[in-house]
């Protein structure tokens, strides 16, 4: 029997071998492209971290300049925030007008705090008590324009008017652990300086820190007295650009922790603020005098003298201190 082979030959089953793609053919495109998009993520996110270093060393730098353009090179160690980043930025810099009295020939005073010469020339004068609880209201209506009448005190003393700017559980003045003015803070000593700019009284800042310790504690790290100086001289360069004369201060101080207000909790608000001490004219005469040339001197023992003090100005404040003695003026 012959086969049928028309039959045979549809019958056989047919197999093709499907061609097999090289692997860089099938997978090699896709693997790139992730990786290229990849790469661009990566040097955006560089590039985002990079401008906000630039903008946070802007910062410090601008707070940390006073206002004759000089920097203070303290606070060598640890410090409580990052100080890194790169020392050129595509950020414009805007260095602080320099306003206040100067030497220069043709220097003006910035517009915000823009002072006349009629206003130059009727200076305020904060005497008594009750010229000291007048200047007291003031302050404490600008704290309450600001958002901050919850942060300042004010005391009357023989002394003048004791203002403290504090932190409290809701709003602080600076950024932690750094001289960097809160915004509300710094609206507030712009809004001061035209104020004091028309007084005639001389003050003394004050920057004062709680009782937290930074990790580092050798003798050259960064400390709480670095940062309570460094805020004293913030709060000043803030009133300077605020229009007030830099012959208003008359000593910038910082006590770290040396003077808590609340010395049961070592981490109060309380303890963190700047306190700024109007002075009458006895005092800052007297303070001037601390750390002038002496004097009248009186011969106590050989090789030692010592200022012979006024006593009608001991009397005078001796006086004053009686009538005023727990009288106070807070803000809140």
């Amino acid at each position: 029997m012959q086969p049928n082979s028309k039959h045979d030959k549809h019958g056989e089953a047919v197999i093709k071998r499907a061609a097999r793609k090289h692997d860089d053919d099938g997978h090699g495109g896709a693997w790139k492209v992730a990786f290229a998009d990849f790469c661009l993520a990566l040097m955006c996110l560089f590039l985002v971290l990079w401008v906000m270093a630039a903008r946070q060393q802007e910062s410090i730098q601008e707070v940390m300049t006073q206002s004759h353009g000089g920097q203070l090179d303290e606070g060598q160690g640890v410090m409580a925030e990052s100080m890194g980043g790169p020392r050129g930025s595509m950020i414009e810099r805007n260095p602080l007008s320099r306003t206040g009295d100067s030497d220069a020939p043709g220097k003006q005073l910035s517009s915000e705090g823009d002072a006349t010469d009629k206003t130059r020339n009727t200076k305020v004068h904060y005497e008594s008590a009750s010229d000291l609880e007048a200047l007291s209201r003031a302050l404490a209506s600008m704290s309450a324009d600001a958002g901050l009448s919850s942060n300042l005190q004010s005391v009357i003393t023989p002394y003048g008017l004791r203002v403290m700017l504090h932190d409290t559980d809701r709003q602080g003045m600076f950024v932690r652990g750094s001289a960097i003015p809160t915004d509300r803070f710094k609206a507030l000593l712009r809004k001061m300086g035209p104020l004091f700019a028309q007084m005639d009284n001389q003050m003394l800042i004050v920057g004062h820190t709680d009782s937290l310790q930074y990790a580092d504690t050798s003798y050259a790290a960064y400390s709480n007295w670095t940062l309570s100086s460094n805020r004293a001289m913030s709060a000043r360069s803030q009133l300077l650009a605020g229009g007030m004369p830099t012959r208003s201060v008359l000593q910038v101080v910082g006590m770290a922790d040396r003077a808590p207000l609340d010395t049961q909790n070592a981490a109060a608000g309380l303890n963190r603020r700047i306190e700024i001490l109007v002075l009458t004219s006895g005092q800052a005469k007297n303070i001037a005098a601390m750390f002038g040339m002496p004097g009248d001197t009186q011969p106590i023992d050989k090789d030692v003298d010592t200022v012979i003090p006024d006593r009608d100005l001991l009397n005078k404040l001796r006086n004053k201190l009686l009538p005023v003695k727990g009288r106070t003026t807070n803000g809140n």
